[in-house]
């Protein structure tokens, strides 16, 4: 099941006005009317209509917070039912919960005990960020109302789909139960200058005609705020990928890094004055000559 709140695109600390926003716009966005014939979009209406239906009323979306995909389940085994004397109760809480144990607390219900939910939440990184690693501070609402601010570290290197995990900072359990954990799942932003493959990064960096034909050097940035300077042979191809080892994103829990890949973009001159275009005729006749 999709996390309510991803659905419409809010923290677990959005208010009732928020989250009667963000389903009015998404609403909107996907109603089938805007969008006829498209399932997808048929598909995602539904879905943020089923997260508004729990997230807007205050009963539904306190369970939901505590029990997650499972708040349905405790819904209909924690009512009044009918005289079951003899029941293995433990059996029954195990097959709807998992584990756990229940007692029968009278004809008015049952005492339940459940382990939280786990909590995925995304966050979002620059390229920068997953390179050198960071932090983030989430914002959870208590049963009670209560805020509660949880501060994650990032380490270094990690890439979109990564989780990072929180041991015990997920939705809290039920009679004595323990909480969940909390994951934090990443998404890196693309990066205007570098693409990222796994730990390699790439670059395109220009070099003019005369360091191409000639030989020289060009300055390539890295993600580490440094400046390398690259060595071009001469007669060296436009589009000619050199490869930087060690400069390209760090690897997760571990000591090594990925290479950097620079491919050379020729940058030609403009605006010739008459004598330079003189030379450059020149010098096509010259290779003229020589292929024939």
């Amino acid at each position: 099941m999709k996390d309510y709140y991803q659905v419409l695109g809010l923290n677990r600390s959005a208010s009732k006005e928020e989250i009667k926003q963000a389903y009015r716009k998404l609403a909107r966005t996907y109603h089938p009317d805007i969008n006829p014939g498209d399932k997808q979009a048929e598909t995602r209406f539904k879905e943020i209509n089923e997260a508004y239906e729990v997230l807007s009323d205050s009963e539904k979306r306190e369970k939901y917070d505590r029990f997650g995909s499972d708040w349905r389940r405790y819904e209909q085994a924690g009512g009044p039912g009918p005289d079951v004397s003899g029941t293995d109760f433990a059996d029954i809480f195990e097959t709807l919960f998992g584990g756990g144990s229940g007692r029968r607390a009278g004809s008015s219900g049952f005492n339940v005990r459940m382990n939280g939910h786990d909590i995925d939440q995304e966050v979002e990184l620059t390229l920068e960020e997953a390179f050198s690693g960071t932090q983030r501070s989430v914002q959870f609402s208590n049963s009670n109302g209560t805020p509660r601010t949880v501060t994650v570290k990032i380490p270094v290197g990690v890439d979109t789909g990564n989780r990072v995990r929180v041991p015990g900072e997920g939705a809290p359990g039920l009679n004595g139960g323990n909480r969940g954990d909390l994951y934090m799942v990443v998404k890196v932003q693309p990066h205007p200058r570098y693409e990222r493959r796994g730990d390699d990064l790439h670059i395109t960096v220009k070099a003019d005609l005369y360091t191409l034909m000639l030989g020289g050097q060009v300055t390539v940035p890295t993600l580490a705020g440094k400046t390398l300077n690259l060595t071009i042979p001469e007669q060296t191809q436009n589009g000619r990928v050199f490869r930087l080892g060690g400069q390209g994103m760090p690897t997760m829990r571990s000591d090594r890094r990925g290479n950097l890949y620079v491919t050379v973009s020729a940058e030609l001159p403009t605006g010739l004055t008459p004598q330079e275009r003189e030379l450059v005729l020149q010098l096509r006749q010259l290779r003229e000559v020589a292929a024939s």
